[in-house]
């Protein structure tokens, strides 16, 4: 766990509930979506793109 992951995760949460709040859900949009990311990315390699 980084340090930035490891602020957002435990320290903000106690610092500001609600900024804590917004973040965690881009944050686990993001890891929803990463998966698709990755495809493309590697669609495009493979492509020449």
């Amino acid at each position: 766990m980084t340090t930035v992951h490891k602020d957002i995760s435990e320290r903000l949460e106690k610092v500001n509930g609600a900024l804590y709040r917004e973040v965690k859900e881009v944050l686990e949009t993001n890891k929803a979506e990463r998966h698709i990311r990755g495809g493309i990315a590697t669609r495009k390699k493979y492509k020449g793109e």
